[in-house]
């Protein structure tokens, strides 16, 4: 089972890819909205997305937020190699997003470093 990782700083180290993996490496986690600034944090990760899914690299790019928790939202990216993911968190706006999200998180983010075990379709 993956273990979710709180983020430290805006420096994510990413899990080496296994000797030979030749699948996409995914991420997920999650993100929980101090109270009040639920549309806020939203319309943040929101502005993520589109330079995000134009990036070398991105297969998948998705925002979501849970249905009985408005101001907890869920994370999934998908992308060619690690090299690419760690491409786009030195993007200025990922940059940017990660050094000031304390400005609407009510804790750091979560996050999950996933293997691929099925195909990639």
């Amino acid at each position: 089972l993956a273990e979710e990782t709180p983020m430290s700083d805006s420096e994510i180290i990413l899990p080496a890819a296994d000797a030979g993996e030749t699948g996409p490496y995914a991420v997920t986690g999650s993100a929980v909205a101090k109270p009040g600034l639920e549309d806020a944090l939203e319309q943040q990760l929101l502005s993520l997305v589109v330079p995000t899914r134009k990036e070398p690299g991105v297969l998948a790019y998705h925002v979501h937020h849970d249905r009985n928790q408005r101001g907890k939202f869920v994370f999934y990216e998908v992308w060619e190699s690690a090299t690419a993911l760690e491409q786009h968190l030195q993007q200025p706006y990922i940059q940017a997003f990660l050094a000031s999200r304390f400005d609407w998180l009510a804790e750091d983010m979560q996050v999950i470093f996933l293997k691929m075990a099925s195909d990639y379709q």
